[in-house]
């Protein structure tokens, strides 16, 4: 069964994640969800006569929807019966579309990763061809797309109460990871009864490092297979494509989430293949891949990937 969520003020959260709000629809687990989200602030939409397709609830959102903190327009939260804190929440991304034919880049001062060097704010609006997947930037070049949602998370700790969505911590959030698209399975651990699934961010294209601030971004709408997996254990967000696995960290210290991110990994080779701490640390070494995600969301985030094939093979 697939169940459908439309993106309004009444499915909508500008700008936090908060562990108390109800959930806006509610499924079995094993089940299929569609989502659908928008993006941006009055700001960071094109002129209504520029001839580009604005999704009508964006403008209701603006007028509706209070913005609490600054941050993100998300849609959710999902409630996955029978998750609960403790449980992984296993997500996997079936399909990832765009909902509109334009996307936004932002540059604002004292922000992204050189903050002192570009004093002045700058909005671009990127038309984007839906047929053939590609940006045309103003200068003419044009690149190719392959959208993901920039935000994908849990409720948070309730405890924490409510917070931003701009920093990506142990549940999910703005992790900006250009290697979830459609084909991939992101893993969350949960904190709370139903596991309270948000999306959001919707990027187009994205480099590693996002480090103007801002990627391509758009509204997508994204369809999500949501398992609750009791057999896991795992306390920090893990991912997987079809060809390598995935640990993620998180931190102000691009060194502490290289150390993080390298620590999950070795776990993740012990636990899936048996083999010893040492091992496991000179395969990281000779055959892992540590990348930057991101640079510019408070806590960065550093993740390694590690082919599949070389975890499959058993042990002499």
């Amino acid at each position: 069964m697939t169940h459908r969520l439309t993106a309004s003020p009444d499915t909508c959260a500008w700008g936090y994640f908060d562990p108390t709000l109800p959930p806006a629809i509610e499924i079995d687990s094993g089940e299929t969800v569609t989502v659908e989200t928008v993006s941006g602030g009055p700001d960071h939409v094109p002129a209504k006569d520029a001839g580009f397709h604005i999704p009508p609830e964006l403008w209701d959102i603006h007028a509706r929807s209070e913005r609490m903190l600054p941050g993100h327009i998300l849609t959710g939260p999902v409630a996955v019966r029978g998750a609960m804190p403790g449980h992984v929440l296993q997500v996997d991304i079936l399909d990832v579309r765009l909902r509109q034919d334009w996307g936004w880049n932002l540059i604002r001062p004292l922000a992204g990763t050189l903050p002192e060097e570009f004093p002045q704010g700058r909005v671009e609006i990127i038309p984007l061809d839906l047929d053939a997947m590609q940006a045309r930037l103003s200068w003419g070049l044009t690149l190719p797309l392959a959208p993901f949602f920039g935000v994908m998370g849990v409720a948070p700790p309730p405890n924490w109460g409510r917070i931003s969505t701009i920093q990506p911590r142990a549940h999910g959030g703005n992790i900006d990871n250009k290697e979830l698209v459609a084909g991939t399975t992101l893993y969350l651990p949960v904190f709370n009864e139903g596991a309270m699934f948000w999306c959001g961010d919707g990027h187009a294209a994205q480099g590693d490092g996002e480090v103007c601030v801002t990627a391509i971004e758009t509204a997508l709408t994204g369809t999500f297979r949501m398992t609750v997996r009791d057999d896991l254990g795992w306390v920090y967000p893990r991912a997987e494509t079809p060809t390598h696995v995935i640990s993620m960290a998180m931190h102000e210290d691009l060194n502490r989430c290289a150390e993080m991110a390298l620590r999950d990994m070795i776990l993740w080779i012990t636990e899936r293949t048996g083999l010893g701490r040492e091992d496991a640390y000179m395969l990281c070494s000779l055959a892992g891949d540590l990348r930057v995600t991101q640079t510019v969301n408070g806590n960065k985030g550093i993740h390694m990937m590690m082919e599949k094939a070389l975890l499959d093979r058993p042990a002499a």
